[in-house]
């Protein structure tokens, strides 16, 4: 008579000792992430429909539910409110317009230069240029202010050639409108005086950085290359050598394979660094409260700065983490925006049939074989 083999119950024995072990080493990690991340957004979101006033718990029985008043203030009600974040809003908007693309070529050019074998003391201008990233923003800011002071190092230099420097950190004047002015361009017409989104004017919205805010970007700039330099120096290495190989063999030169091959190979690290820039670009926040946020006319305000203001400052709670949650949605569209315009791509059609070969192509192939 054939034995059958007992099986084992499910859940039972061994594996439910596992289970158990598991959840017990998760639940640490689960707690903290509930009572430090889930609790303190729900409450941040349960004040930003309230109209708490900073005083005693927001669960209080006396704080009254107000719905999507506080969004509406900043966003569709007309009022100083609204002006104020349509202001930063576009602060920061052209401060992302500047800075991501500014700071992720300056990056990708240092990692190709410090990545070439013939450079010496690569390790030396490695260090140097991650530096910044390693110092303290408190401390490069009060390093700024003193080479963009109004007799600061900078207008030393420019008055050593002649010319007046402005007073960096404090002039609001847009350095669009300031080209304008140049060919004798001062006043808006009559379309663009008129109000704008979020309470701005369209003029405003067409001023351009302005000049504090174009030091600002310069700060982050300096600041933060250093750190994506890091992230393209780590991409160019996993190319191997086959890869230079094959493309020397096609006959290429220094420019068609950086542009052909390199680059293409290195989309997720050029996704990754936009990414991470342009988070860090719309959370901009401690280089302008150590200047004051206020100063230069409000032109360095930026909504994170704002929704810090507006509620320990002048105590509107409900407003600044409406504030915050729209910074959050703003945030997220524009990641999903920049990796739908990043995706991988299928080729077209022609391009299959297409008899002669790439340096892209006979790089791949190149890697597969070593692959194998």
């Amino acid at each position: 008579m054939a034995q059958t083999a007992a099986r084992p119950r499910r859940g039972g024995g061994i594996r439910r000792g596992e289970a158990r072990a598991g959840v017990l080493f998760v639940a640490p990690a689960v707690l903290l992430t509930v009572v430090f991340l889930v609790l303190p957004i729900a409450l941040a979101l349960w004040v930003s429909l309230s109209d708490w006033n900073g005083f005693q718990s927001p669960l209080n029985p006396r704080v009254n539910f107000v719905g999507l008043e506080n969004y509406a203030a900043v966003t569709t009600d007309e009022g100083l409110a609204q002006q104020n974040f349509g202001t930063a809003v576009r602060n920061n908007l052209y401060y992302v317009l500047f800075v991501v693309p500014l700071q992720t070529i300056i990056a990708l050019l240092l990692a190709v230069q410090v990545n070439r074998a013939m450079l010496r003391g690569r390790g030396f201008f490695r260090t140097a240029f991650y530096f910044p990233s390693v110092t303290s923003t408190v401390a490069i800011v009060i390093v700024f202010q003193f080479l963009f002071t109004a007799s600061g190092a900078i207008n030393a230099v420019i008055g050593f050639f002649g010319g007046e420097g402005p007073n960096w950190l404090n002039d609001s004047t847009g350095i669009f409108h300031g080209l304008l002015s140049t060919v004798g361009v001062t006043e808006p017409s009559a379309a663009l005086a008129a109000d704008g989104p979020l309470g701005v004017s369209w003029w405003q919205w067409l001023a351009g950085p302005s000049v504090a805010m174009s030091s600002l970007i310069m700060l982050s700039i300096f600041t933060t290359s250093g750190t994506f330099m890091l992230l393209f120096l780590a991409g160019l290495q996993n190319i191997g050598a086959e890869i230079d190989e094959a493309t020397r063999m096609d006959g290429a030169g220094p420019v068609r394979k950086f542009f052909s091959v390199t680059l293409p190979m290195l989309r997720p690290t050029l996704f990754t660094v936009l990414t991470l820039g342009l988070i860090g670009s719309w959370q901009v926040f401690d280089q302008i409260y150590v200047l004051g946020g206020g100063t230069a006319g409000g032109t360095i305000n930026t909504p994170a700065f704002l929704s810090y203001r507006t509620s320990f400052v002048d105590l509107a709670w409900g407003q600044g983490a409406a504030i915050a949650f729209i910074l959050f949605v703003f945030i997220i569209l524009l990641t999903l925006l920049q990796r739908w315009i990043l995706r991988e791509r299928t080729p077209r059609a022609f391009r299959r049939r297409d008899p002669q070969p790439t340096a892209a192509a006979d790089a791949q192939r190149a890697t597969e074989g070593g692959v194998r």
